[in-house]
């Protein structure tokens, strides 16, 4: 991944040029990164299947200021080899947990439940029991400050339904100052024939005045492509019922 003779300069360069998603890295990190003095590379996670080729690279950055400031770089692509081009793309994550996210949704790790076989009563019914289930006692919160009103924003930026929370949650969110992420919920269904896998996260915040409020993401390949979609709710309800008007279910 790195050139032993490339300059930290020609490094960030080359990482934010050839990222499809660098524009949505926030502005505060970027101009950060425009102070960085040198950067170390090393190879964080992978994962390689007959249909995916999956890695995560942590390149981590000293800035004039002596802190540090770390990017997670994600490189995806199918069979590499012989009969195969290179068509390898690459994503770029200031926050851990959004690479995470979005290195375990190309691999499937978030979703390997076996999906229902044939359509009938009883497999309608296991899906909306499953939906609409109580989530299972909560573990503690773990809270982290990290940008975390800068979180919340990308959040609610990616969301794709039209009933996401509006200006008054997003203004909200601007004290948050310390978040945590929790899956609650994921699992593949029957959708019109074909496997959809269906996540839900919750993503709490803490604010400044001491009270915590959430996000629930839903995360689904139930689109006529098969694409992910991301779908943001205020509340768990919404979120849960999002999912289950997704299976339609009668």
């Amino acid at each position: 991944m790195s050139d032993p003779y490339e300059t930290t300069e020609q490094h960030l360069e080359r990482i934010l040029r050839r990222a499809l998603n660098s524009f949505d890295l926030p502005d505060s990190t970027v101009e950060r990164l425009g102070t960085a003095l040198a950067h170390s590379s090393s190879l964080h996670s992978s994962h390689h299947s007959a249909t995916l080729h999956r890695e995560t690279y942590r390149h981590t950055y000293l800035l004039s200021d002596g802190s540090a400031l770390t990017l997670w770089e994600l490189v995806r692509g199918g069979p590499r080899g012989a009969g195969h081009p290179d068509t390898r793309q690459h994503e770029l994550y200031d926050d851990e947990a959004d690479a995470h996210i979005a290195a375990a949704r190309l691999s499937g790790g978030l979703w390997e439940a076996t999906g229902f076989g044939d359509a009938g009563a009883q497999a309608d019914l296991e899906i909306l029991s499953a939906l609409m289930a109580a989530p299972p006692a909560p573990i503690p919160r773990m809270y982290a400050p990290d940008n975390s009103a800068d979180h919340a924003r990308r959040v609610l930026r990616r969301a794709e339904n039209g009933d996401v929370p509006g200006e008054k949650t997003a203004r909200l969110l601007r004290s948050a100052f310390a978040h945590h992420i929790t899956q609650i919920f994921g699992r593949q269904y029957q959708v019109d024939g074909r496997n959809a896998g269906f996540t839900l996260y919750e993503h709490a915040f803490l604010l400044l005045d001491g009270s915590e409020t959430s996000l629930w993401e839903v995360e689904h390949t139930a689109t006529p492509d098969g694409r992910h979609m991301c779908e943001v709710y205020g509340d768990e309800a919404s979120a849960r019922g999002a999912m289950e008007s997704r299976t339609r279910i009668c």
